[in-house]
Order: C-alpha cells, then structure tokens, then sequence
C-alpha cells in the first residue's frame, strides 16, 4: 500500500484499523478508494452499503426525512394543516435534569437545532431526568462518536442513545419544505416575494397558479405581519405603471405603509407602483445630490426620489402622469413635511419636460456664475419607455450654452435583453439624443428583473450642441 503513495496518516487511522481488521481485502481497496477517488491500473464500483455513513434501514430513513412533511400532502391544493402531521425516530440521551444546560453547550453540535422543536423533553419514567434530543443527521446510527462520549463520560452521562419518536405537525416546517412537499417533484418551488407593508407581493409561474391558494395561505402562516397574499395577474401597464393582482389569501386591505431609507410612505398597492427591491438605487442617486441642487423626476411615482431629495434641502420638481400616484404622492409629502419644498405635477412626461422643466431651465441656467456649485439633474425612472423621452433634450433652450459644469446630469432608467446591456443601453440613447456619449456617459447595473433581462441607469451630461439651440446671426 506503501508503494501507491497512500498516506500513513490514512493508514494509521482508527477507521483504517478497523476496516481492516473486520473486512477482507478487497474491501480495504475499496476503502483507499474512497479515500482517493482512484485505485492505480484498475476500476472499482464502489458499494454503497459496506462503508457509507447513511443508514438505510426503512426507520433511519424516517430519520433523514425528518424535514419533510408526510408524503401524502402531495398534490395537495387548499391547505389541510392536520395532513401535515407525522411522527419521526430520533435519537435522544436520558440525562439528569441538574446537567441538561452543560450538556447543551458542550454537544451544542449534536443537539437539534431546529426552529419550533423542543431540543428537551420530560422523562415520562422519572421526573429527575430529562431526554435530550440529538440530531438524526449528525448521529444516523444512533451511537456517538469518541469525542461524543468522551464529553459524556466528563459529565458521568450514560452513553447509550435511545430512540424517541417525536411527532411533527404543520408547525414545525418551513414554507419551502411545505410548498416543495406538496408541488409536483421536480417543479420549481415559489417561497420568495417582495414585502410592501403587511401585503406579500408574488409573481407565480403557471404551473404553481393551481396550488396559488395554498402557497398564498402558508406565506401568511410562515411570516409575522403578512396579512396579505397577492399575485402579479398581467404585466405592469406603461402607462399608469400598475398591473391587476389576485388577492390569495388573508385581507383584501391593499393601502399599506412602508418604510425606506428612513422615510415613511402610505400608498394603495393595487393602483401605483413600488418595488422595495428599488431601496439601494433610491439611495445611491440621493447620495449623488447636494443642499441646494435641483432634482426634476420626471416619472416621480410616489416620491421615493422626491421626498428624500426634498429633505436634504434639494429644490424639487416631481411629476407623475398616474393620478393616484400624484394623489399619493401628495399625502406623502405631507406625511414628511416637505409639501413646501417639492413641486407636484400631474401631467405627461414628455409635457412635463417642454414645460416647468424647460422654463427653470431657462430661468436659472444663465443665471449661473463661474465656480457655482449648483447641479441640476434629471431623473427618468420608467425603464420600458424613459430611453424615448431622450429626444425632447433636443434644442430643448435656446440662447448660448451655460458652463459645462452646469449642464443637466440625467438619470435615465432601460431595461436590455442583450448580451451586452451597457452598451446597448447607450446606443439606444445615442439614437434618441443624435450624439455619441462616448467618454460622456456612465451605465449602472440596477438588478436582474428576469433571466436575461436587466435594469440599467445611464447617466450623462446632457451635452451643449444638443441641449441648446443656437440663434441665426
């Protein structure tokens, strides 16, 4: 064995010895085999049941099964929670109730660990004693390893592990082992969604639209402060950006409150937009502002831009063309007292841009000095459509142009397809603006909305020769 390289760290082990001594000599090749993955000059199929740790016994594996609901669940469409009721061997220690706390910490390895589980129970037999339970994957053959007993024999705790059945109700598992135990094998198992409030927001496929009660309901059972399930039942419209939902469990209450970066708002889900996974991109362009910028937001929604903007002493001007959302969006400046610093439209975008946009414009940008630190920018958040609005910057003034430092900075949001987003995020805007932004412009990856779908921010200075439209001579 020498002579093939084996280590003598292997062949000097306690499990080798053993092996050794118990087996015939194939099945020590079969042990260096597992060892290395290889034996030289010859292929072996190595058999599961001569040195695998996994038992395979019919009630060791009600042990490894000891996360999964009762196999008959499947296929299971409104939710019947007394279905989910088993009973599972598990090995415990039998150990006198003055030492439990010790014993925890010195096999806090060994001891379940397992959310809604008792880790020890009474002793029916003897009301000094307790029955510890130990985890069935860490002692599958129901018997201790050395370093095991060695902390039990410290303790003067009896080694012997005893089986206990244990039984598991609807309660005890988590809502992926319950959906993945009731969809069909092999199918994706839905347990994510985006949180607004006390409603949970899902976007199911079509082969999990038939168990959609059911996951709706266990949502509400598995996470504190979710009274409300609903489901994505069309894309987002263009032009109000809302989509029709389906209420799937709980109450059909949909104005709720949220809270992001710090800033509460009040919204109704069903009729304007909010995506919490916006949270970073919502701070990342705040952080790029200064006291005393001004901030156009074009497609202002219900002022996640706006109102943080308004509260670090930004001069606002926020416009949506949802009525609800401008509704909303007042309530909202309200409830943080700042509907004195923002401007609130109700009108369409590109409207927007040719009037209080281009008239402020007009107005401060030749009132800038040298050296003002004045920035002015534009945000455009409506990823499906925003890259169109582009060509409106199009001799959008007229007069010489101000100083390069005092150009607009826009903030424009695309989604892209292509293999290469960043770059077809700026051709796309090249087109609709009639110049190049190479060196000009920067693209940031906001979030992967689908498999080969991203979100993307460009940002540029909107550059003079297209901004400003020069007069005849």
């Amino acid at each position: 064995l020498w002579r093939f390289g084996y280590p003598a760290r292997l062949l000097k082990t306690n499990h080798f010895r053993t092996a050794a001594s118990n087996t015939s000599f194939p099945a020590v090749w079969i042990l260096l085999a597992q060892y290395s993955g290889r034996i030289p000059g010859c292929f072996v199929v190595v058999k599961k049941n001569r040195f695998s740790t996994m038992p395979e016994s019919v009630e060791d594996k009600a042990n490894l099964e000891l996360y999964s609901p009762h196999p008959e669940v499947r296929g299971m469409t409104l939710l019947n929670r007394e279905a989910f009721k088993r009973t599972v061997v598990v090995p415990i220690l039998k150990v006198k109730k003055e030492i439990v706390n010790t014993l925890l910490k010195s096999l806090k390895h060994t001891v379940l660990q397992r959310p809604g589980l008792k880790r020890v129970v009474e002793d029916p037999e003897d009301e000094d004693s307790r029955l510890v339970i130990l985890d069935p994957y860490k002692i599958p053959e129901f018997s201790l390893g050395e370093s095991e007993q060695e902390v039990l024999k410290q303790l003067n705790v009896c080694p012997d592990v005893s089986k206990y059945n244990l039984e598991l109700t609807y309660e005890n598992f988590k809502s992926e082992e319950i959906l993945r135990a009731v969809l069909p094998e092999g199918q994706e198992v839905t347990s994510g969604f985006s949180r607004v409030g006390h409603i949970a927001h899902l976007n199911l496929r079509d082969h999990q639209l038939p168990y959609r009660y059911l996951i709706g309901q266990v949502i509400i059972d598995k996470n504190p402060g979710i009274t409300c399930v609903v489901n994505k039942t069309n894309i987002i419209d263009s032009t109000y950006r809302n989509f029709q939902m389906e209420v799937l469990a709980g109450e059909s209450n949909l104005v709720t409150k949220v809270k992001e970066n710090n800033i509460a708002y009040e919204l109704d889900f069903s009729k304007v937009y909010w995506n919490p996974r916006l949270s970073t991109e919502h701070g990342r362009i705040i952080e790029l502002l200064k006291p005393g910028d001004v901030l156009f937001d074009v497609f202002a929604g219900i002022g996640p831009f706006a109102i943080p903007a308004a509260k670090k002493k930004c001069h606002v001007f926020a416009n949506d063309l949802n009525p609800e959302s401008y509704s909303w969006l007042l309530h909202n400046c309200k409830l943080n007292k700042v509907d004195n610093k923002i401007k609130a439209f109700n009108m369409d975008g590109r409207d927007f841009l040719l009037g209080p946009v281009r008239e402020e414009l007009s107005k401060e940008l030749p009132l800038l000095k040298e050296g003002q630190k004045t920035s002015f920018h534009i945000v455009m958040n409506l990823p499906a459509l925003a890259i169109e609005f582009l060509d409106v910057f199009r001799h959008l003034l007229v007069g010489e142009p101000c100083s390069t430092a005092g150009l607009p900075t826009v903030h424009c949001y695309a989604f892209s397809k292509q293999d290469n987003p960043a770059k077809d995020i700026q051709e796309r805007a090249e087109a609709s603006l009639g110049t190049s932004l190479d060196g000009r412009c920067s693209t940031y990856l906001v979030r992967n909305v689908a498999p080969n779908k991203e979100m993307l921010c460009i940002s540029f200075q909107i550059p003079a020769d297209v901004l400003y439209k020069r007069p005849c001579p």
